[in-house]
């Protein structure tokens, strides 16, 4: 290995790191803001009405998920949708990291378990939403659109 790949290698961790945690600060600020949308049906209906007032779509997935056809498929089309309205896109893996940033309680009960497959984070008019995880994370979809990849991948880690 050379040493421009261990560079290489050191920056790009610590890129990702930082990115994480942005998104981590920003879907929590965006939760006490009530600008947080979660599911993949609820997300799908509100792109629909308002495709203008959503800045980030977080689509997550874990390994289990791979094979599920018609998340893929939801996924697909959320992507092109985001693609199509300029909205800026992430794939994560880390649902269980998810749930525990967004405060979902751990405890087992008869409710059903929130679907954290989509997030969206919107921006009302009247009261932005403002904060500088929501910049770093839009510049890291914009760098990663420059580089040709379109839709950036991060991995969140448990804590």
């Amino acid at each position: 290995m050379t040493l421009e790949e261990v560079v290489g290698c050191n920056i790009t961790d610590k890129k990702m790191d930082t990115v994480s945690q942005a998104l981590e600060e920003l879907l929590v600020a965006a939760q006490r803001q009530d600008c947080l949308t979660v599911g993949v049906y609820e997300s799908a209906k509100l792109m629909n009405v308002d495709p203008d007032c959503v800045v980030l779509c977080v689509l997550a997935t874990d390994e289990e998920d791979q094979d599920d056809i018609a998340l893929q498929i939801h996924f697909t089309l959320l992507q092109a949708f985001c693609c199509d309205n300029d909205i800026n896109i992430l794939r994560v893996s880390g649902l269980r990291r998810l749930a525990q940033v967004l405060g979902e309680p751990t405890t087992v009960d008869n409710s059903e378990p929130r679907d954290f497959h989509c997030i969206l984070v919107t921006n009302s008019q009247c009261q932005p939403l403002k904060c500088q995880a929501l910049k770093d994370v839009g510049n890291y979809c914009e760098e990663s659109r420059c580089k040709n990849q379109w839709i950036p991948y991060l991995s969140l880690q448990e804590r």
